[in-house]
């Protein structure tokens, strides 16, 4: 029986964006074993059927030489406990330290993802632009080591080759994270003419652009909803509560929270909405366009991905609040049109972006029989 290992950062992103390969891969013979940093709904890990589970502590964030080397170290040894036929790994530091600890295994089928290359590749602040450097540096040497290199859009991919990170004999491209199309399924559109956004609150989501745009379209047509649903954090690049409260207090966005029921809470929407900075391919977008949403998004890699511009939403430029309030305001006056848009985007979805059109690419990539 051939194995696998499945890196992740984060448990319940393992689950829910690799939940489905690491079923497939099981149904098809596999040996799957799952990588994480901690016991976080460990249970729900092992309901998808794995193996294994092993828990090995990682800093998620900042750059901790001791840290980031005992990671490393504690992987090689598990690699070379299991001796894995296959290892995959996603995010930053499962694709660095993962690919680095199974070269040094002995694996010989190595495969990292590199689902958007995130804050640190948008941020103009000081810190980010020096660990940027120490980031390049290392995906140099981490991504030396794998055989197959998977980036989400050809805008990451390009960058990385451009940059001499990566040789361009071993990229593949997919078309994000995919989406399971049963889950997110068209839903009526609501009465009230309804603009959604799902996202932690972050600068580079461009969340203060929906807000400020919001704010605008609601001085003249205050019967329109804007709804944001996510976390509110204190990490790096996370928009502080006083910021965002006045907003809420002032009833120009409805705050949802969180929600582990996002296909659920998406039937309040009419239209998506994601000014995001940069992104893999967004599989918040994917879902809502599932669920035969139109969407407005930012013209940049990974978002531009999702939309052909007025077929199935609009791409505006990103942090461009005026650019985002004329299409909302748009979406307004055309509300005839939000059925029509929607119907384009399922259309695009289940052509682009159905799971198990994206697994297929990754396991014909990885050489999954």
């Amino acid at each position: 029986m051939k194995k696998i290992v499945v890196i992740g950062h984060n448990n319940p992103m393992t689950i829910n964006f690799r939940g489905d390969l690491i079923r497939d891969l099981i149904s098809k013979g596999y040996w799957v074993s799952v990588v994480g940093p901690d016991m976080e709904r460990v249970d729900e890990m092992l309901a998808l059927g794995i193996d294994s589970f092993e828990a090995i502590p990682m800093e998620r964030t900042g750059t901790s030489i001791i840290g980031d080397l005992k990671y490393t170290l504690a992987l090689r040894r598990y690699l070379k406990k299991v001796e894995p036929d296959i290892v995959f790994g996603f995010t930053i530091k499962p694709v660095i330290y993962g690919s680095i600890a199974a070269k040094s295994a002995g694996v010989k089928n190595i495969n990292s993802m590199l689902t958007g290359i995130g804050y640190l590749f948008v941020s103009d602040s000081l810190k980010a632009k020096v660990v940027k450097q120490i980031a390049k540096f290392l995906y140099k040497i981490g991504l030396g080591c794998a055989t197959n290199v998977i980036f989400q859009n050809k805008d990451d991919l390009r960058e990385f080759v451009d940059s001499g990170l990566v040789n361009k004999a071993k990229c593949h491209l997919v078309n994000g994270s995919g989406v399971d199309m049963v889950r997110f399924q068209p839903a009526p559109y609501p009465e009230q003419l309804t603009f959604f956004m799902t996202s932690r609150l972050l600068y580079s989501k461009g969340t203060m652009e929906y807000f400020k745009a919001a704010e605008i379209v609601k001085q003249k047509y205050p019967k329109v909803r804007f709804v944001i649903l996510g976390a509110i954090d204190t990490k790096a690049d996370c928009i502080p509560i006083e910021v965002v409260k006045p907003f809420f207090d002032n009833g120009i966005i409805d705050y949802l929270g969180t929600s582990n029921n996002v296909a659920g809470m998406l039937t309040q929407s009419s239209v998506y909405v994601l000014p995001s900075y940069r992104e893999g391919v967004p599989r918040s977008v994917m879902e809502a366009m599932a669920m035969a949403r139109p969407i407005i998004t930012t013209d940049v890699p990974g978002c531009r991905e999702t939309v052909i511009d007025g077929e199935n939403g609009f791409l505006i430029p990103p942090m461009n609040i005026e650019a985002l309030a004329e299409k909302l305001e748009w979406f307004v006056l055309n509300q005839g049109k939000i059925e029509q848009m929607g119907e384009k985007s399922y259309q695009i979805c289940k052509r682009k972006f159905e799971i198990s059109v994206i697994n297929n690419r990754m396991e014909e990539i990885m050489k999954i029989l």
